[in-house]
C-alpha cells in the first residue's frame, strides 16, 4: 500500500480511521440476491416473468439473454414509467431522450458552488449546461425510436406499458442478432456479439465489457421482487462459453489511449482536461499536485453531471470550465479519466476535501430529478471505487465515499451555495452491496450509534420541486429519511440555520438537504421512543420514524465524541486548515472560520477519521511554488448533519458508542 510512502499521516491515523469504519467485521461480501439453490422449490412464475417468456419466443431470442440484458440495465424495474437519467425507459432501458429532453426540468444540484472552494483565489463556477438539439442525439439515446419501427408497437406505449417495453428491446436483441449475420440460435453462448451491439458502445472495450457482465448474470443467476412487487427469476447457467470473438466483427474502435488508471473490470480511456492559461493570470481547469505523497487522498466524491455523455466531455476538455477525475456513462458503464490522479480536479465546492479526493461524475441530463440510474453504470462505479479505494487504503464508508451533496460548505457564506448531487434517488444501499461492503446490523438494539438503512424500494417518502416548486415529485425509492423536531410525522421539520439563517423549517424540497439523512450515514442515538429514534443532528434532536417491523436504520457500533468536560459547545468546521502560525513566509494565512452551529455539551456525534489540518497552496499556473501547510493542529471528521463536517481534537473527548 502506498500509506508509508505518504508524509503526513499521524501515527494516531490508523487505528482512527480503523474505528471510522463501522462495524467492518461484519460487513461482509454478498452482493445481489441470488437464485434459489439447486433443489429448491422455484418460485411462482409472475407475470411479469411470463411477459419475458413469451417475447423471448416471439422473438427467437433466448429467454436467459433478454433477462440478463434487462438485469443489468434496470434490475428489471419499471420504474412507473419515469426515464432514467439518460432518458431511458422500462425495464429494457429504451432510450427516448428526445422526450426526456421536452420534459427537462432545472439542474437538480443547484447553488452557485465554487467548484474550487478555495477562498484565496478568485471563484470558479460552473457555467450553464446547455440542453442538447434533439437531432444531435446519438443512436444510443434514442433506441425507443427503432424498437418502435422493428416492432410496430407505439413509442407512447414503448414508454408506458411493461410488457410493450420488454417486446420492444426483444426486437432490438434480434435485430442485432441479424445485424452481426448470425442465426437466432437458441444457444445463449451465440448472442455475445447481438448483446456487445445492444450496448451502443461504440468501442471494443466497452461493447466487451458489457456483454461480459451480461454473460456473468447469466452464469450466476439472479432473483429479486421487483419494484412493481413481481418476482422475476433467472435461473444459473453456470456451463455458458459465449463466443466472446464476435465483437471483432462489430466494427467498434478502440478506446483512447493514454495513461488510464483503472482496473482491469471496466473499460476506461483518457480524455485529458486541460491544464491552460487564458488571461490575467487565470487558468484552468485543475491544479497540478504530486498525490500521495504530497497529501493523502481520503475521499471519493460521487457526483452526477446533469448533462449528456458528449457535453460532459466537452465541458471538462473546456479550460475555464471545472474539473474531476472520471466521467461514467449511464447507457453502457463506460468511463473516461480526465486528471491524473496525482493532481486536483475541482469538482466538491470545497478545497480542502478537492485537494484530498477523487471526483466521479455519472452521466446524467436535464431529466427529472425523480430519474433513475442503470444497473451498469453502478456496477461500473463500484469496481472503479474498490479500486481506487485499495489502491489509496481509503475505508469504503459514508464517511469517505461522499455524495456531492454531502460535502460541507468551507464557511457559513458557502453553505447556502452547495449542491445537492446526486440527490436522494441514488441508491447508496445497492451501490454498497456492489462495493462489496454492504449495510448490517453490528449491534444489539440498545445500541448507541445507528446507521440510516431503509428499503430503498419501499421507502417512498413524498418529495416537491422536481418539475415545478412545491408539486409532489412522481413516487419513488430513496435512500433518505426525513428528519423531525419530535416523534410523530406532524412535528416540523428539523431546521438547518446553515441553510436559513432566519430559522425557517426545512421543507419537502427534492434539493434540500436540511432535514434529511441518508443510508449508509451513521449518527449517535439522542432517544428511543416506540417507532420512533431520536439523532444527534446540526446541535439538536432530530426524530426519525423507525419501526421495529419495517425499520428504515440498523443498530452500530462506532467511535463517539461529544464536547471535553468544561466545554459548554464546540465550534465546528466546514474545513481543517492548520493554526496560523504553521504557515510559511509568502503563503496567506487562510482564516479557520467556524460554521453558524454549535456542538452542545451532553451531544454526540460519530467520528468518520483523524486529519492533520492541511491547506494545499496552488493558487497560479506555474506548480513550482505549490507546496502543503500542514500545521500541530489536528481534527476529527464527523457526521454532523446530511453533510460531514470538522471539529477539532482538542476541543472534544472520544469514547466508544
Amino acid at each position: 500500500m502506498l500509506r508509508s510512502a505518504s508524509p503526513g499521516r499521524t501515527s494516531a491515523r490508523r487505528p482512527a480511521r480503523a474505528a471510522g469504519v463501522l462495524a467492518s467485521a461484519a460487513l461482509l461480501l454478498p452482493l445481489l440476491s441470488a437464485a434459489p439453490p439447486a433443489g429448491a422449490e422455484a418460485p411462482r412464475e409472475s407475470a411479469l416473468q411470463g411477459q419475458f417468456t413469451r417475447a423471448a419466443a416471439r422473438h427467437g431470442v433466448p429467454e436467459s439473454v433478454l433477462l440478463a440484458v434487462s438485469y443489468l440495465q434496470s434490475r428489471w424495474d419499471a420504474h412507473g414509467g419515469a426515464p432514467s437519467v439518460t432518458g431511458g425507459y422500462g425495464p429494457m432501458h429504451l432510450t427516448d431522450a428526445v422526450t426526456a429532453l421536452s420534459e427537462a426540468a432545472p439542474h437538480h444540484s443547484e447553488g452557485e458552488e465554487d467548484a474550487r472552494g478555495d477562498s484565496s483565489r478568485a471563484v470558479r463556477s460552473g457555467a450553464a449546461v446547455p440542453v442538447p438539439a434533439a437531432e444531435s442525439l446519438p443512436a444510443r439515446l434514442r433506441t425507443l425510436e427503432r424498437a418502435s419501427a422493428l416492432s410496430g408497437i407505439p413509442a407512447e406505449e414503448l414508454r408506458t406499458r411493461t410488457s410493450a417495453n420488454i417486446e420492444g428491446g426483444a426486437a432490438l436483441l434480434a435485430a442485432a442478432q441479424r445485424e452481426s449475420g448470425l442465426p437466432a440460435s437458441a444457444d445463449p453462448a451465440d448472442w455475445y456479439g447481438a448483446v456487445a451491439r445492444y450496448s451502443g458502445a461504440e468501442d471494443s472495450a466497452t461493447a466487451t465489457t458489457y456483454a461480459n457482465d451480461v454473460f456473468d448474470v447469466i452464469r450466476t443467476g439472479e432473483s429479486r421482487t421487483t419494484d412493481s412487487g413481481q418476482v422475476v427469476t433467472l435461473p444459473a447457467a453456470p456451463a455458458v462459453a459465449p463466443a466472446t470473438g464476435q465483437v471483432a466483427a462489430l466494427g467498434l474502435r478502440r478506446p483512447a489511449a493514454g495513461p488510464v488508471e483503472c482496473p482491469r473490470s471496466v473499460a476506461c480511456e483518457w480524455i485529458p482536461a486541460p491544464y491552460e492559461e487564458f488571461g490575467d493570470g487565470d487558468y484552468g481547469n485543475h491544479d497540478k499536485a504530486n498525490r500521495p505523497a504530497s497529501q493523502s487522498i481520503d475521499y471519493i466524491v460521487v457526483h452526477d453531471t446533469e448533462a449528456t455523455w458528449d457535453v460532459t466531455l466537452k465541458l471538462v476538455q473546456d479550460p475555464t470550465y471545472v474539473s474531476w477525475q472520471y466521467s461514467l456513462r449511464s447507457s453502457d458503464g463506460h468511463v473516461a479519466q480526465h486528471l491524473p490522479l496525482k493532481d486536483v480536479g475541482w469538482h466538491a465546492g470545497n478545497w480542502f476535501v478537492n485537494a484530498k479526493s477523487v471526483g466521479l461524475e455519472h452521466e446524467g441530463f436535464l431529466t427529472a430529478p425523480d430519474s433513475w440510474y442503470t444497473e451498469t453504470m453502478y456496477r461500473s462505479s463500484a469496481r472503479l471505487v474498490r479500486h481506487l479505494a485499495a489502491r489509496y487504503d481509503i475505508p469504503i464508508d459514508r464517511q469517505h465515499i461522499l455524495g456531492h451533496d454531502n460535502v460541507p460548505g468551507t464557511v457559513t457564506s458557502t453553505i447556502k451555495g452547495m449542491h445537492t448531487d446526486p440527490g436522494p434517488y441514488w441508491d447508496w444501499a445497492h451501490y454498497f452491496r456492489l462495493l462489496g461492503r454492504p449495510i448490517t446490523p453490528s449491534a444489539g438494539p440498545d445500541a448507541g450509534v445507528v446507521t440510516i438503512r431503509p428499503d430503498f424500494g419501499t421507502h417512498r417518502p413524498v418529495y416537491t420541486g422536481c418539475v415545478t416548486a412545491g408539486e409532489a415529485c412522481a413516487p419513488h425509492g430513496s435512500g433518505a429519511v426525513r428528519l423531525h423536531t419530535g416523534p410523530s410525522a406532524d412535528a416540523p421539520l428539523v431546521k438547518d440555520i446553515g441553510l436559513r439563517p432566519g430559522g425557517q423549517d426545512s421543507t419537502t424540497g427534492v434539493n434540500d438537504t436540511g432535514a434529511r439523512a441518508s443510508t449508509g450515514q451513521s449518527y449517535a442515538v439522542a432517544e428511543r421512543l416506540g417507532d420512533w429514534t431520536a439523532i444527534w443532528y446540526l446541535g439538536q434532536k432530530a426524530w426519525f420514524h423507525n419501526p421495529r417491523q419495517e425499520p428504515t436504520a440498523v443498530n452500530a457500533r462506532g467511535l463517539v465524541l461529544t464536547p471535553r468536560e468544561g466545554l459548554a459547545s464546540v465550534p465546528v468546521y466546514g474545513r481543517a486548515y492548520p493554526e496560523a502560525s504553521a504557515y510559511p513566509a509568502g503563503v496567506p494565512v487562510q482564516t479557520v472560520s467556524p460554521l453558524p452551529y454549535q456542538l452542545l455539551a451532553g451531544q454526540r456525534y460519530v467520528v468518520g477519521d483523524r486529519t492533520p489540518g492541511e491547506y494545499y497552496f496552488a493558487p497560479v499556473f506555474d506548480s513550482s511554488g505549490h507546496r502543503v501547510v500542514r500545521g500541530q493542529e489536528e481534527y476529527y471528521q464527523i457526521q454532523f448533519g446530511h453533510r460531514v463536517a470538522f471539529v477539532k481534537v482538542a476541543d472534544v473527548r472520544v469514547f466508544r458508542g
